[in-house]
C-alpha cells in the first residue's frame, strides 16, 4: 500500500513540475514610421497547449483530458508543429484584441518562431509577432480570447519607456492605458495583484515550496520550534527575493532549481533521524531559504514589477507567499497534527513515512532538473 501511494505521488509531482501552465507574455511596443504611429506586438506563449486546447481551468496540462495530445505536440519538430498550428488554429489574430474608444484595431501576424525540441521537461516557448498599423488614438485596452488563458501585458513607448504592466487573468481585460504616457497604477490594485501572485505561487503552483514547509512541520508540530524554523526560512527568502529582483544577486535557475529540490530532501531526511530541532538545522534552513528566495525572484522577474510601485509590489508578493506558507502549516496542523499527533505511533506512521516520500520526491526533482 505504501509503495503504491509513493508511486502515485511521484508521478503526480513529476507532472506538476514538468507541465505547469504559465501566463503568456505580451510586449506591446509603440513606434513611428513615415510619421505614422504603429504598434508591434510580440507574444511569448505555450503554443502546444493552445493547439491541444488545454482548458483554462487547469494549472497543469496533466490535469486536462487533452494531456496526451499535448505530449505528442511537445515532441514534434518546429516544422511539424507549425503545420499542426496552421491546420488547427485559424486566424489567431482575430482572437487577440487592441481597441480604443472608437476603433477595434486589426492585427496582422508577421512571424512565428518555434524553437526546436530541447529539454522536454520544460515547456517550449513560441514567439508570435503581430503588427498594428496607423494607431489613431492614445488610450487603449488589450485582451485576448478567454480560452487562451492568462497573459502578462507590458507596454513600451516610442522612446522605449515602460508605460504599463499588468497580469490579465483569463476572461479579463486590461485597464485603459496610454500609448504615450505612463499609467499611474492605483496602490490598492497593485497590492491586491501582487499579493494574489505571491499566494498563488505557493498554492496551488508551488509544490516544491509546499513540500519544504511540510518537511519543516513534520519534525515537530509544536509551536515554538515550528515558528523558529518558519521565521528563519521567511527571513532568508525575503533577503534574496529583494536582492534577486534588484539584480544584485543573479544565479541561473538551472543552478537554483536543482538545489531547491535537494533542500527538500535534506530536511526530510533529517526528520528520519531526529525528533528535536538540532543546533545546525536553523543555519541549514537559512541557507536553503536564501535559495528559495532566488526562486521567488525568478518568478517575479518573469512577471515584471511596476516601477512606480516597486516596493509595494515586492512587499505584497512576499506577504502573499507568507500567507501561502501559513495556509500550508494550518492545513497540516488541522489534518495531521490535530488528528494524530498525540498517538503513540505518530512518529513511526506519520512523520517517518511522509518524510521518506518527500525526500524521494526531492531527489527525483533534483536529478530531473539537473540532467533533463
Amino acid at each position: 500500500m505504501f509503495f503504491k501511494i509513493f508511486i502515485f505521488l511521484l508521478l503526480f509531482i513529476k507532472s506538476s513540475y514538468a507541465h505547469e501552465l504559465r501566463p503568456a507574455i505580451a510586449n506591446l511596443n509603440v513606434y513611428e514610421k513615415n510619421n505614422i504611429t504603429n504598434v508591434s506586438l510580440t507574444i511569448r506563449l505555450n503554443l502546444e497547449s493552445i493547439i491541444a486546447g488545454v482548458g483554462i481551468n487547469h494549472t497543469n496540462t496533466e490535469d486536462s483530458k487533452e494531456s496526451d495530445e499535448y505530449e505528442n505536440l511537445r515532441n514534434m519538430s518546429a516544422v511539424e508543429l507549425i503545420e499542426k498550428f496552421n491546420s488547427k488554429i485559424k486566424n489567431l489574430e482575430n482572437r487577440v484584441y487592441l481597441k480604443s474608444a472608437n476603433h477595434n484595431y486589426n492585427l496582422v501576424m508577421t512571424n512565428i518562431d518555434i524553437p526546436e525540441i530541447g529539454n522536454i521537461s520544460i515547456a517550449r516557448d513560441t514567439i508570435i509577432d503581430f503588427e498594428i498599423r496607423d494607431l489613431k488614438e492614445e488610450n487603449l485596452k488589450f485582451f485576448w480570447d478567454k480560452s487562451l488563458g492568462s497573459i502578462i501585458l507590458r507596454v513600451n513607448s516610442i522612446n522605449n519607456e515602460d508605460l504599463y504592466s499588468k497580469l490579465i487573468e483569463a476572461g479579463d481585460q486590461s485597464n485603459w492605458f496610454s500609448s504615450e504616457k505612463k499609467v499611474k497604477e492605483k496602490l490598492n490594485e497593485n497590492i491586491k495583484t501582487y499579493f494574489y501572485l505571491g499566494f498563488k505561487h505557493i498554492i496551488p503552483k508551488g509544490l516544491d515550496h509546499i513540500l519544504f514547509v511540510l518537511a519543516l512541520f513534520l519534525l515537530s508540530a509544536k509551536l515554538r520550534p515550528l515558528i523558529l524554523q518558519v521565521s528563519i526560512f521567511t527571513l532568508a527568502h525575503t533577503i534574496t527575493l529583494f536582492l534577486g529582483v534588484l539584480d544584485i544577486i543573479k544565479i541561473p535557475s538551472t543552478i537554483v532549481e536543482p538545489i531547491i529540490a535537494l533542500s527538500i530532501s535534506f530536511v526530510a531526511i533529517e526528520n528520519l533521524f531526529t525528533e528535536n530541532l538540532k543546533k545546525l538545522r536553523p543555519y541549514i534552513i537559512f541557507i536553503f531559504g536564501l535559495l528559495h528566495g532566488l526562486g521567488f525572484a525568478g518568478v517575479l522577474n518573469e512577471i515584471g514589477i511596476s516601477e512606480g510601485l516597486f516596493i509595494s509590489s515586492l512587499i505584497s508578493f512576499n506577504v502573499g507567499v507568507e500567507f501561502g506558507q501559513i495556509s500550508v502549516i494550518l492545513l497540516s496542523y488541522i489534518f495531521i497534527a490535530l488528528l494524530f499527533q498525540k498517538k503513540s505511533w505518530y512518529r513511526n506512521k506519520i512523520t517517518k513515512p511522509l518524510s521518506l516520500i518527500i525526500a524521494a520526491i526531492g531527489f527525483y526533482w533534483f536529478f530531473e532538473r539537473l540532467f533533463f
